[in-house]
C-alpha cells in the first residue's frame, strides 16, 4: 500500500495528528473536559462548511471556528479543573448555535449531501501536500504552546485553588489550553472527521489515565496508542475496505476496556 502516494500522505498525516491528539487529549481527560473535545470537533464542522461556502480550504474554516468556540468555552471556566453547570451550559449553547450555522452554510453552498459526509466522517485518503504542511504547522504551534503552559497547566488541573493561591494565572492558562485543544480537534477532524475526531483524542488518553501512570509515562502511552489506532485503522481499512474512523473508534473502546481489566 505504500506504493501509492495517497497512502503515504495518509500515514504521514495520521502520524502528525496522533502525536498532537495523544498529548492534548491527556490534559483534556485530566481536566475532565471530554465534552469540550466532543463539542469542539462539531463546532469545527460548522467552520469547515462555511469555508466550503466561501470557496476556501475547509481546514482553515475549521480552525477559525474551533478557536472561537474554544475561547468562548475557556472564558466560562471558573477554575482550570473545576466542572461547573455554567461551563457546561456555555459549551451546549455554543455547540447548538454552531451546528445551526453549519447546516445553513451547507445549504447555501448547495452541497449538503456529499460535502456533509466528507466533513463529518473525514477523508484521510484525500490528504494532499498543502494539508500536510498545514497540519505540521498546527502541531508545531500546539506542542510549543503546551511546552510553555505544561507546568502551570498540570498544577492548575490537579489543584486549581492551590495554584491560584500560588499566583498561577488559572483563567489565562485555561484560555490558552482551550485554544490549543481547538486547534488539535481541527487537526484530528482531518483524519477521522468531525463526528469521531474526539475518539482519537479521548480514547488513548482515557486509557493512559485509567492505568494510573505518572504524567510523562501517561503522555507517552497516550501518544503511542493514538499512533497505534491511526496506523492500525489505515492498514485495516486497506485490507477490509471499511472506513478508517470505524477502526479508530472501535480500537479506542477496546483499549480502554483492556485497561479496565488490567487495573482490576
Amino acid at each position: 500500500m505504500f506504493e501509492f502516494e495517497f497512502m503515504r500522505h495518509a500515514f504521514l498525516g495520521c502520524t502528525i495528528v496522533s502525536v498532537l491528539a495523544g498529548t492534548v487529549g491527556w490534559f483534556l481527560i485530566l481536566r475532565r473536559q471530554a465534552f469540550a473535545a466532543h463539542a469542539l470537533s462539531h463546532i469545527g464542522f460548522s467552520g469547515a462548511a462555511g469555508a466550503v461556502w466561501l470557496g476556501v480550504s475547509p481546514l482553515y474554516g475549521m480552525i477559525a471556528f474551533s478557536l472561537l468556540g474554544g475561547l468562548a468555552m475557556g472564558n466560562e471556566t471558573k477554575g482550570a479543573g473545576t466542572l461547573s453547570s455554567q461551563r457546561d451550559s456555555m459549551i451546549g449553547l455554543v455547540l447548538a448555535a454552531s451546528l445551526g450555522l453549519g447546516t445553513w452554510f451547507l445549504h447555501e453552498a448547495n452541497g449538503a449531501s456529499s460535502m456533509a459526509t466528507t466533513l463529518l466522517f473525514g477523508d484521510v485518503l484525500g490528504i494532499d501536500t498543502p494539508t500536510l504542511l498545514a497540519l505540521g504547522a498546527v502541531t508545531v504551534l500546539c506542542m510549543a504552546g503546551l511546552a510553555f503552559l505544561g507546568r502551570p497547566l498540570l498544577f492548575a488541573s490537579l489543584m486549581p485553588d492551590v495554584a491560584q493561591a500560588r499566583g498561577v494565572p488559572v483563567r489565562l492558562t485555561s484560555l490558552g489550553f482551550m485554544a490549543i485543544a481547538a486547534l488539535a480537534c481541527s487537526a484530528c477532524a482531518e483524519v477521522s472527521g468531525a463526528l469521531l475526531a474526539f475518539s482519537l483524542m479521548i480514547g488513548p488518553a482515557a486509557t493512559a489515565l485509567r492505568l494510573g501512570l505518572r504524567p510523562i509515562a501517561g503522555l507517552s502511552v497516550a501518544v503511542s496508542l493514538a499512533l497505534f489506532l491511526s496506523w492500525g485503522g489505515l492498514a485495516l481499512s486497506w485490507v477490509t475496505d471499511v472506513p478508517v474512523p470505524f477502526w479508530i473508534g472501535l480500537g479506542a473502546a477496546a483499549c480502554y476496556g483492556i485497561a479496565c481489566m488490567v487495573r482490576r
